[in-house]
């Protein structure tokens, strides 16, 4: 599989956690995708809510089963319509874990129409009060948010504005319930930035229009001063970052709070790892995050744990053949099919592995795996995986280029040679690498890493000097070049030259972890004394050069 091909993965298996509800959230602008469903009490309206918020935080550290407990414990003195409100939250946080199994559609539905029919009788008895229609709009939310997830999206809509209303409602009775605040925003927010055809339903549907603007200012107003929404707004609020304010930095912020403060819960760090792959381009930090994620789920430290696992060594498989490292994503695709034949895992995953598993062969230009992989990945693939299936018989029917694989398997060789350091082998298949595939930067890097190995560093070096010159250079093999070029430089006596380019190397983001670190070094190294550059480089810089360099 080629680089392109291999990043349009990627982008395509992020896309369809996207179309399919696991991150959806641009319906919103008419589902209202309501998160308070938890009752943490922002005034004394909310009975009981610092004893219901510490269920509501097992909730989201994936605690399913301690919850179900403290909740049995809170109700009552809790109001009874608040409890059956977060046992909904609780089902719907069990179904994100693994959005693609259908096992608990029918347990949501069952809870939901019983919490909706207990809040909706309490507004019957007290209409003047704010909690009531507070938790009516909150035993709506997990419904909704479900309903979008399976593609329900009218039904979600008639629904979502019963949330606002009944939100609208609470706050005109109570206009200090600051959590109430948030659903209101969202709503506002995402009516104003939905797409076209969004904004025409909402049109049919009568609903009011929005605002961003005051929308965000609500949201945040909710999240700085309520007591409900801190985790459930950090983790909306990361996707409106990523989507429309076009800040993941911020977002990701957001996420690695969240899995500090809830890490037995998977769904953190995975986004953590995605985040860092199709938005800061971060390869080997969204390697680190998949293979954390893989260990701890391994260990047993998260809930659902063996699918936790697959699907961590997916990620991880992906970002290592983004990394040139095919052969050892195999491995991790391996380990991730043993897992997946076990009782209990979701065809769609299995599906999944068998077709990145296809994709791996056939850039190592081993067809006839690639073939059988493909095979199973559009026999295994639900009805409504169109997009694996369509995937798979591409596959099937296109053969790589045969040269162009060869040249990357070669590349491979002799570069687990060098790692054993049986540098004949390494050079004899990287030159031949070369030689089918001289624009192939990866492979000359390699080559010259063989070459200084070998004691010729006036061939290393110029084998160096064509990587840093080519155009359109991957940041993991850019850095690690420019540092090593570097050091011939420093050795050579120029260590102004040798400085400038261990700040190149250190600005460049998803660079290998040792040249970063190589470069961190340097720089305090040979940096004059005060100046004020050194200091920025003792952590990873924000810059992605990855830009034609100039020859040195």
């Amino acid at each position: 599989m080629s680089r392109q091909s291999s990043a349009s993965s990627r982008r395509s298996t992020l896309s369809t956690r996207l179309a399919t509800g696991h991150w959806r959230l641009t319906t919103a602008a008419l589902v209202l995708v309501f998160v308070s469903a938890a009752p943490r009490a922002a005034s004394a309206e909310l009975t009981e809510g610092r004893r219901l918020a510490a269920v509501y935080d097992q909730i989201l550290a994936a605690h399913f089963d301690q919850a179900d407990r403290q909740l049995q414990e809170a109700c009552p003195p809790a109001p009874k319509e608040a409890c059956q409100a977060l046992r909904v939250v609780s089902v719907w946080w069990q179904i994100l874990l693994n959005p693609q199994s259908r096992r608990l559609d029918d347990e949501l539905n069952e809870r939901a129409g019983a919490a909706i029919a207990a809040a909706d009788a309490w507004t019957t008895r007290e209409p003047q009060r704010a909690e009531a229609w507070f938790y009516l709009a909150g035993s709506y939310a997990p419904l909704v948010q479900w309903r979008v997830l399976r593609g329900q999206r009218l039904t979600a809509a008639r629904e979502g504005n019963r949330i606002r209303a009944a939100l609208e409602r609470a706050l005109q009775l109570d206009p200090t319930l600051n959590d109430a605040y948030f659903g209101i925003g969202l709503y506002h927010y995402y009516a104003d930035v939905a797409p076209a055809a969004a904004k025409i339903l909402r049109f049919l549907l009568l609903l009011p229009g929005g605002d961003r603007v005051e929308g965000l200012r609500e949201m945040l107003r909710a999240r700085e001063h309520g007591e409900l929404l801190t985790g459930e707004a950090d983790f909306q609020l990361h996707v409106l970052y990523l989507w429309y304010e076009h800040n993941p930095t911020e977002a990701l912020d957001l996420l690695l709070s969240l899995e500090k403060r809830y890490p037995t819960n998977p769904i953190f760090l995975e986004r953590i790892a995605e985040v860092e792959d199709t938005y800061f381009h971060d390869q080997p930090a969204s390697a680190a995050r998949w293979r954390e994620l893989a260990d701890r789920a391994h260990a047993g430290r998260v809930l659902a744990a063996p699918a936790t696992e697959a699907r961590a060594r997916l990620g991880l498989a992906r970002s290592l053949d983004a990394m040139y490292e095919t052969d050892r994503a195999i491995d991790e695709l391996k380990d991730a099919l043993k897992i997946l034949a076990g009782p209990d895992q979701e065809p769609l995953d299995g599906a999944q592995a068998q077709l990145q598993i296809g994709h791996a062969y056939d850039r190592l230009g081993a067809r006839a795996p690639a073939v059988a992989a493909y095979t199973k990945a559009a026999a295994l693939a639900p009805a409504d995986a169109t997009e694996i299936r369509e995937q798979a018989r591409v596959g099937l029917r296109q053969a790589p280029n045969a040269q162009a694989a060869e040249a990357y398997r070669l590349s491979l060789e002799g570069w687990r040679a060098l790692e054993r350091r049986d540098l004949v082998q390494a050079e004899a298949s990287l030159g031949r690498a070369i030689q089918l595939a001289p624009r192939d930067v990866v492979a000359r890097y390699r080559y010259a890493r063989v070459l200084e190995a070998r004691k010729d560093g006036a061939r290393a070096r110029d084998a160096l000097e064509q990587v840093i010159a080519a155009p359109l250079v991957p940041p993991i093999v850019l850095a690690s070049a420019l540092v090593d070029y570097a050091q011939m430089i420093e050795r050579a006596g120029d260590r102004a030259r040798a400085l400038a380019l261990y700040r190149d190397a250190a600005r460049i983001v998803g660079a290998e972890p040792r040249a970063r670190d190589r470069a961190t070094r340097a720089i305090k190294r040979l940096a004059p004394p005060g100046d004020p550059r050194s200091k920025f480089f003792d952590f990873s810089g924000t810059l992605c050069l990855t830009s034609q360099f100039s020859h040195p």
